[in-house]
């Protein structure tokens, strides 16, 4: 695929596929003959969980890590785990602190309901 058709596919700019594979978090996509990036299924692999940890809130660098120690080989299987598993941590207290913001907003909404009179609007 080309990266043109890989933005499309994933709604993300030709620019941050460039960047990804600047700095690192995803490797060194295959190229043409002629240099041009064509994407194949590994590559999008890659993409993929580049996405899925942006989102999650992976910083770069620990992504760019990440991809450093998959291309040494196997005899880092124990750093990656490690790493994994410290971003795993991580998201945990990130979603037990949004679980509790979010009950405190519902609190505040069901409180502000009831003063106006309605009743279940948003539960």
């Amino acid at each position: 695929m080309t990266i043109k058709e890989v933005s499309e596919k994933y709604n993300i700019s030709q620019n941050t596929l460039r960047y990804y594979e600047r700095v690192g978090m995803i490797p060194t996509v295959h190229r043409t003959p002629g240099g041009i990036r064509d994407y194949q299924k590994e590559d999008l692999g890659w993409v993929e969980l580049a996405l899925c940890m942006r989102s999650a809130g992976l910083p770069v660098e620990v992504m760019s890590q990440y991809v450093k120690l998959v291309q040494q080989g196997d005899s880092t299987i124990p750093a990656r785990l490690k790493l994994l598993l410290e971003q795993k941590e991580k998201l945990l207290a990130q979603q037990k602190q949004i679980e509790v913001t979010l009950e405190r907003l519902k609190r505040k909404i069901a409180k502000y309901e009831e003063e106006n009179g309605i009743h279940g609007a948003n539960g």
